[in-house]
């Protein structure tokens, strides 16, 4: 190959490379869009499973907070909190939270708090427990993570927020203790961390980001 058919060769690659840039690029500007809003819609519904549409009149996905508990797993220990509300009244909270001691890792919930500081439920959102075990957690799997609905660290009380088996009030799952105790634990520091905090949560401004 001579000189000319390789500088040719290396034109005719750099117009592909320049081409498929620029058709990856074009995909990218033309799917952005279309991905957040679906992203944002994925979240609404999963706040909603927590936060019924019809009980409040902001916009939920954009009245969050991001807050530091340092009873929080992970490393940055952030939570995000995003805030239910018609007019000025409080209707809810919803924290993400993480049990970070699950049987194969970090256990990622979201809890839902009502003004009157009762549970509206937990959700388990990602996970990595054992198939056929630990993955009860999940409501599509079994309605264990429902047992949450409606309790408060008064009901029950405070000592008895543990599983069955550690001599608390709460089901573990058949083959399964590790998982279960995981998240009641969290829930426990997450509903500790709204009471210590409750009026801060509620009155601190939205993020804009």
């Amino acid at each position: 190959m001579n000189y000319r058919q390789i500088i040719y060769t290396a034109i005719i690659l750099l117009l592909f490379t320049v081409i498929g840039t620029s058709l990856v690029a074009l995909t990218y500007d033309n799917t952005r869009e279309r991905i957040a809003a679906n992203e944002r819609a994925t979240l609404l519904r999963k706040l909603n499973q927590l936060v019924p549409a019809g009980s409040y009149d902001n916009a939920l996905v954009d009245d969050f907070i991001t807050v530091v508990d340092p009873a929080a797993a992970g490393k940055d220990k952030t939570v995000t909190v995003y805030r239910a509300r018609r007019g000025d009244a409080a209707v809810a909270l919803v924290m993400s939270a993480v049990a970070p001691d699950g049987y194969s890792g970090n256990i990622r919930l979201l809890v839902g708090v009502q003004a009157d500081d009762i549970l509206s439920g937990v959700r388990v959102v990602a996970h990595r427990e054992t198939p056929g075990l630990g993955d009860a957690i999940d409501e599509q799997r079994s309605d264990w993570v429902y047992g949450f609905d409606g309790k408060s660290l008064g009901n029950p009380p405070l000592a008895k927020w543990a599983v069955r088996k550690d001599g608390g009030n709460f089901d573990q799952l058949t083959g399964a203790t590790i998982t279960p105790r995981a998240i009641v634990r969290a829930v426990r520091r997450t509903l500790l961390y709204y009471r210590a905090n409750r009026e801060a949560l509620y009155a601190t401004a939205a993020n804009t980001e």
